[in-house]
């Protein structure tokens, strides 16, 4: 009888323990331990992340753009006194009506300052200045300029007095969009501007508040 009880076939549902699939031992069965974090690890992560923001900002602001301060109230109403703004300029190409940032070192008397102005005509181009209608031609156009806060008037300077001017090639005219009070290439001591000294267009207005957007 003892043989007989050996015989009998085992339940084919039930595994020795051995045999056991770890999602079937249990919700007690303690799972691989997690190494502890080394002290300072979260401090490094942080410092990784700051220097990479610092690497990227300092490429993109010396070699795509950069950050520039209007200085003066040439460009009122467009662009006041202080407005800081991004200036682009990889791959940047002069065309008429952008309002661009000009080398400090276009000419001497501007005191190791660069200047914000508007393009009004590119190399190639004639402009003609009619101050008693207060006209801007381009090409014999006349240019319709909303953005003027005033009426154009000759100051009486005189080394703005010239009236006509033949762009060259390669150079662009600038005006300030406050033109009775603005020095740009009407004054005899800058002229048309070599493209080589355009540092780029602006296109967003950071600061203030109130200005901040695309240009």
């Amino acid at each position: 009888m003892a043989d007989e009880f050996d015989k009998t076939p085992q339940d084919p549902t039930v595994l020795p323990p051995e045999e056991l699939s770890p999602d079937m031992s249990g919700p007690d069965t303690p799972g691989p331990e997690e190494e502890p974090r080394r002290p300072g690890a979260e401090l490094f992560e942080w410092l990784q992340m700051i220097m990479g923001c610092v690497l990227a900002a300092v490429v993109l602001f010396n070699c795509f753009a950069r950050l520039t301060r209007v200085d003066g109230h040439s460009m009122d109403n467009t662009l006041q006194d202080k407005e800081l703004m991004l200036v682009w300029s990889l791959g940047y190409t002069p065309k008429q009506g952008d309002i661009v940032v000009v080398n400090k070192k276009t000419a001497d008397f501007l005191s190791n300052r660069a200047i914000v102005k508007r393009i009004i005509a590119t190399g190639g181009q004639t402009v003609d200045v009619d101050y008693a209608a207060g006209v801007v031609y381009v090409d014999g156009v006349p240019l319709d300029e909303p953005y003027l806060p005033e009426d154009m008037y000759n100051t009486g300077s005189p080394t703005m007095q010239q009236t006509h001017w033949e762009v060259p090639e390669g150079s662009i005219f600038v005006m300030g969009d406050n033109r009775n009070h603005s020095t740009d290439s009407r004054d005899d001591r800058l002229g048309t501007v070599d493209e080589d000294y355009v540092l780029g267009k602006a296109v967003l207005s950071l600061w203030p508040p109130a200005k901040f957007g695309l240009m």
